[in-house]
């Protein structure tokens, strides 16, 4: 459960089609600096994204907030 008591929020990376159900593997944590909410970021196993294609990625919601984001293989 995410910090507003909800499901956690997440992006997933490298599917192009909706899906339902996912699973993968979290490769970042993006702290949203201005908001309550931080939220996951999840690869097909074995895909690994540096933080600039991260930020492309998620770019289109995320640039109404200032945040960070971390990665997993730091």
């Amino acid at each position: 459960m995410a910090s507003d008591g909800e499901e956690q929020d997440a992006y997933i990376l490298g599917v192009n089609k909706p899906v339902e159900e996912f699973t993968g593997e979290v490769i970042a944590i993006i702290h949203r600096l201005n908001d309550v909410e931080d939220k996951w970021v999840v690869a097909p196993e074995d895909e690994l994204y540096s933080k600039e294609q991260i930020e492309e990625q998620v770019q289109f919601q995320e640039k109404y907030f200032e945040y960070e984001i971390e990665c997993a293989e730091e």
